[in-house]
């Protein structure tokens, strides 16, 4: 089965607003109904059980520590909804204040006191620790990890030492600390339609804004998961606001079931803004120069019965002017990082290597027409009878109308590996720029 593909999107001045002008009231009812209308992919949180090719680095490998982890988060789910159940009850039997108040911080005390001392920890952020084939190259580069929901120290460790074995290179994790699935929910929506900065959103933002003004770096990589990237999302608004725009080129970023309902990326200038509304996007093979955008690369991977993935970037994506960047979309479920996305998209063989292919990198891509651009005559064309080798894509922006990129894609039969830019970072290895 094809991977569905949605191009970044261009800016034009017929563009809706952007969500967090809306009345942030209005945005989280909107928000709680699209909650509920996507609860028929709930269960696609964690399916598949079975542990993929990371063994003990999965989220549901058998071992203690994520056993302790997981009766944790189960115990926190029963706890959390039972406490919220209550809130009612109490104000209709009119207790009194006092009470209630004393109910409600002991509640929430314990809850907060059995995720600092069981999962969270007192660590913001943390360093891969798997040994990584260093290369020279590798020291002009910063990787930063944001978790998602319901990760804790032990979970995040193990995404860093993934990212680490997959990309070779050491990575820093900024921890997005658990509160239990209830309340980390309940802070999505806040962030989300508040555009809330918590502690750790602030934390990220230092790290992040401290590698962009390193002149050691010359790549900024960020790879954000679930609410991490909420968290991104807010941190780019806030980098756009201050930091120079040549500074930002030397940021990407890529999301995987990404929990947010908006991800910036303007045009550098308004000269490059005005010839991409005419143009819109290159196609493959052609060549191109910088990139006219702020950030030059972003991309969303993101499994089409993930939850969170349908509540986030797989609604956002086709509301014009939302989400910028490349969507690829891979037909299945599951929404943890390790054991749904890399274990599927970044293969690891038997020596700790990411393997060279994959069905997922294999796959052809099918283009998805974006809603705006459905008025259209219909994307797709037959498919040519002529062998086409491999065409190596460069991210830049492209320079043609969805549909045409569709025909092209059809008759090159592009895979998902000749688009995907993170996946030439595997093993140590660097895009040619």
């Amino acid at each position: 089965m094809a991977v569905k593909y949605l191009p970044s999107q261009s800016k034009t001045k017929q563009d809706v607003p952007l969500p967090y002008t809306a009345s942030p009231l209005r945005l989280l009812w909107a928000d709680i109904r699209l909650f509920f209308k996507s609860l028929w992919c709930l269960p696609g949180v964690i399916l598949p059980l079975k542990p993929g090719c990371s063994g003990a680095l999965d989220e549901f490998y058998p071992s203690w520590t994520n056993i302790c982890n997981i009766a944790i988060h189960l115990f926190l789910f029963v706890y959390q909804i039972v406490f919220l159940v209550s809130l009612p009850v109490i104000f209709v039997f009119a207790f009194p204040a006092l009470w209630i108040g004393i109910y409600v911080a002991l509640t929430l005390g314990v809850s907060w006191v059995v995720c600092r001392i069981c999962l969270n920890g007192n660590i913001m952020t943390l360093e891969s620790q798997v040994p990584v084939d260093w290369r020279p190259e590798h020291d002009r580069e910063h990787w930063i990890f944001v978790n998602g929901i319901m990760v804790g120290q032990h979970w995040l460790q193990n995404s860093i030492d993934r990212l680490a074995y997959t990309f070779g290179r050491r990575v820093t994790g900024v921890h997005n600390p658990t509160f239990g699935i209830v309340f980390d929910i309940i802070e999505c929506l806040i962030q989300r339609n508040f555009s809330y900065a918590t502690r750790d959103v602030r934390n990220a933002y230092a790290v992040i804004k401290e590698a962009l003004l390193n002149p050691q770096y010359k790549k900024v990589i960020l790879i954000l998961h679930s609410q991490g990237g909420i968290e991104g999302g807010l941190v780019v608004d806030w980098l756009l606001d201050e930091l120079p725009r040549e500074l930002l080129q030397d940021l990407e970023v890529y999301t995987f079931g990404n929990a947010a309902n908006h991800f910036n990326n303007p045009h550098r200038t308004l000269s490059d803004a005005r010839q991409n509304a005419c143009e819109g996007e290159e196609l493959p093979g052609h060549s191109a120069s910088k990139s006219a955008k702020t950030i030059r690369r972003i991309e969303h991977y993101v499994n089409s019965v993930d939850f969170v993935g349908v509540w986030g970037v797989l609604n956002f994506a086709n509301i014009p002017n939302r989400y910028m960047g490349r969507v690829f979309t891979r037909h299945g479920s599951g929404h943890q990082f390790i054991q749904h996305y890399l274990d599927s998209m970044f293969v690891l063989g038997k020596d700790l290597k990411t393997l060279d292919t994959n069905d997922f990198m294999e796959t052809e891509i099918e283009v998805e027409v974006p809603v705006a651009e459905r008025h259209i005559e219909d994307a797709a064309a037959p498919e040519s009878p002529l062998d086409h080798d491999d065409t190596h894509v460069l991210y830049d922006e492209m320079k043609s109308n969805v549909s045409s990129l569709a025909n092209s894609f059809l008759s090159r039969k592009t895979k998902v590996k000749d688009l995907s830019r993170l996946w030439l970072y595997r093993n140590g290895a660097s895009p040619t720029d």
